[in-house]
């Protein structure tokens, strides 16, 4: 099969290459699924689990990619839950990968039936954003309607997703950004937006709850813009400033069959929108990962015409 592979982390995405790869073999608790779309968050090439095992074993060359969208084709022993033949999306485990190929062998848990009105490039859109917007705001956030949030990258892959999904649990959201995002975010539902190289932040006054995907000054500054009882929830940690009388939780995503199932209902009822600002194919997909100019928005990768 052909793959995208990653040997070097100090060439971070430039050393990414397209090569030809064995196919994977579904182990215990397993399926295969045939890729027909996927996603690449650039972090991954950060993370100690993209190049050893929980061993802390070297892991490497490897094949990068968590999100993706396909059709299973092989279970392994013991799998329930999922068919040969169906349509499925989700996420692979961190120490495994593995997406950026046109096969993958995945835990079954990690993955949700893709219903064959949504398109694979969308179910693959919204599978890490979702559940990171779902979690970050439902579980950790503990979002009730009426409240305040405050979203940083509101125009980006996971702030559009949980701008939408605060606006529809009925809370008031101020988006933030770069001024050239501004009419993207309120597109996607944002009531206020901040320019952060321009606006005051702090102007917006005491808010519920802040989402954190930027950290660094803004992260510390944001600490002091949560109300009393509020929460700061974060993906850009470790936090380095907290909240006078709340808490701040810095968290990582968990693959949940139940929460992709809630997120790709709303996607189907046009609840839901996915951010995507590009779709290059496997061949492609070393250039698309390398832009010569900003993408706003997630590019897919579609592995299968």
């Amino acid at each position: 099969m052909k793959a995208i592979v990653v040997t070097n982390q100090a060439a971070g995405i430039a050393g990414m290459k397209l090569v030809e790869w064995p196919e994977p073999q579904a182990a215990i608790n397993d399926v295969v699924v045939q890729v027909h779309a996927s996603g690449f968050t650039s972090g991954e090439l950060t993370w100690p689990s993209t190049w050893t095992d929980r061993l802390d074993r070297d892991r490497s060359p490897t094949i990068p990619g968590q999100e993706l969208a396909g059709v299973v084709t092989a279970l392994g022993y013991g799998t329930t839950g999922l068919s040969v033949g169906q349509r499925v999306f989700g996420l692979s485990d961190s120490y495994r990968g593995g997406t950026l190929a046109e096969y993958v062998a995945v835990e079954a848990r990690n993955l949700a039936p893709l219903p064959g009105d949504v398109d694979f490039s969308v179910g693959a859109a919204v599978a890490m954003p979702g559940l990171t917007a779902w979690q970050g705001l439902f579980v950790h956030g503990r979002l009730q309607g009426g409240q305040s949030v405050l979203v940083h990258g509101a125009a980006g892959a996971v702030g559009s997703i949980v701008t939408q999904l605060a606006r529809e649990a009925g809370a008031y959201v101020i988006g933030t950004g770069r001024a050239a995002d501004r009419q993207k975010a309120l597109d996607f539902g944002a009531q206020e937006f901040v320019d952060l190289e321009n606006d005051d932040l702090e102007g917006v006054g005491a808010v519920h709850l802040v989402f954190d995907v930027i950290g660094g000054d803004i992260g510390k500054r944001s600490a002091g813009l949560v109300r009393n009882g509020g929460t700061l929830v974060t993906i850009a940690g470790p936090i380095e400033a907290r909240p006078a009388d709340g808490l701040a939780i810095d968290f990582v995503l968990v693959p949940d069959r139940a929460h992709l199932s809630e997120i790709i209902q709303r996607v189907r009822e046009g609840r839901l929108r996915t951010n995507i600002g590009n779709i290059a194919s496997l061949e492609e997909a070393v250039a698309a990962f390398n832009p010569i100019r900003r993408i706003s928005g997630k590019t897919i990768i579609r592995v299968r015409p």
